[in-house]
């Protein structure tokens, strides 16, 4: 053995020596030995904290994050809600200010945009820099399949009270029907604080699913005739009338639910910076740089306010059954007045019945399940343009909803 694995031996053999009567000796400094340091540090983990419910929230978060990278279903709204799940379920001791519900966190601090409702109208507000109205100017009458849709809102607000859910907490489980996140955190921000978690969920689980749960409903409530009714190309919109809309839809909308001011001045103030063109740069901040970084915030938050023991409740189940039927009503809804329209119009200006399901405010989603559905039929006949009339409704006829139910219940 060489000199310098003597020297090492000789170390070692010191420590062994050294530390029971030392370090480890109850009689020397108690607080600081070695033993109560590794108990305080395991009382710390994740592991010591363990409890059955948070292995479930754990594995929603990573089919959250599954549907959203495999089966790219909602990406930019699932995957930040999907990894914020597991963010706000990995078990920890309270008081060392590290989960979203301790005042004074990181987390907490963040989730103060959702709680007092200033997320929201910065998403409308890149929402309305990115949404193009020309299809719903050129055919204003689509607007009532978006106010059509909205039907499923107050029917499932009179479900949830039958539920034994308060007045405003119906509200708030209603909006889901819209099938708008941002709406659905604005209106439980002031109606229902305590259930947000469950709602925004909901809300943007459905709004993922939009794929899934429409195209059943759109075929049953329609016959094979109607799926392949081709419709009229959209007049050309001038650009007056593009400039026009957002100060004109402001004032009608505003005027009829001031409570909804938050979302639709936003909304319109961002589709005037698309359409003035003059404020390019701005436009291009508020649908890229600032909805980008919201859309983040929001979705990290939101899924990290899904803690085990705050989520997994009976109510939670009865807001995911609830929100379920109020998107299936405002799909049916949509489908059904436009039929309901057809029987109005004449021949060449028949409505076809796919695009009544855009009415719901899932933008662009619920306007592309209805020209794949239409493409199946008939796969010339290209209904997306005509779609997103209502689809874009839906958006305003949502936040006006959301209003009502607001200025109603508050």
């Amino acid at each position: 053995m060489n000199k310098i694995s003597i020297k090492y031996f000789i170390i070692l053999l010191i420590l062994v020596i050294a530390i029971p009567d030392g370090l480890l000796a109850q009689n020397a400094v108690p607080d600081q030995s070695i033993m109560k340091s590794l108990e305080g540090f395991w009382a710390n983990t994740g592991f010591s904290n363990f409890e059955f419910n948070y292995l479930i929230m754990l594995i929603i978060g990573i089919v959250f994050i599954y549907l959203g990278i495999a089966k790219n279903w909602e990406p930019l709204l699932l995957v930040p809600i999907g990894f914020g799940i597991l963010v706000g379920n990995v078990p920890f001791t309270e008081g060392y200010k590290i989960g979203i519900y301790e005042q004074g966190s990181v987390m907490n601090i963040l989730y103060g945009g959702v709680i007092s409702g200033w997320y929201p109208p910065l998403i409308f507000l890149g929402i309305g820099a990115m949404t193009d109205f020309s299809s719903l100017i050129s055919n204003p009458k689509l607007m009532l399949l978006g106010a059509a849709a909205q039907v499923g809102i107050f029917v499932t607000f009179i479900g949830a009270y039958t539920l034994d859910f308060t007045p405003a907490q119906a509200g708030a489980i209603g909006i889901i029907g819209g099938a708008d996140g941002p709406t659905a955190i604005f209106l439980s921000s002031k109606l229902a604080p305590e259930l947000m978690g469950a709602i925004a969920v909901a809300a943007y689980s459905y709004m993922a699913l939009v794929p899934v749960i429409q195209p059943p409903i759109m075929r049953l409530f329609t016959t094979k005739k109607e799926r392949v009714i081709r419709m009229k190309s959209p007049r050309q919109v001038t650009k007056f009338e593009k400039i026009a809309f957002p100060i004109i839809g402001l004032l009608l909308t505003t005027f009829i639910s001031p409570s909804a001011m938050p979302l639709l001045g936003m909304l319109f103030f961002g589709n005037l910076l698309k359409e003035s063109g003059v404020t390019e740069r701005l436009a291009d901040t508020a649908r890229n740089a600032l909805i980008n970084t919201i859309t983040i915030l929001l979705g990290l938050t939101v899924g990290a306010s899904t803690q085990a023991d705050k989520f997994l409740t009976v109510e939670s189940l009865k807001i995911f059954g609830l929100g379920a039927f109020s998107f299936v009503i405002a799909t049916a809804c949509g489908v059904l007045f436009a039929k309901l329209m057809n029987l109005f119009l004449n021949e060449e200006n028949k409505i076809n019945p796919l695009i009544g399901s855009a009415g719901v405010s899932a933008v662009p989603d619920a306007a592309r399940v209805s020209q794949e559905v239409g493409l199946h039929y008939d796969n010339r006949n290209h209904l997306l343009m005509h779609a997103m009339a209502p689809n874009v409704a839906g958006v305003i006829g949502s936040a006006v909803a959301a209003g009502i139910l607001l200025s109603m219940l508050s």
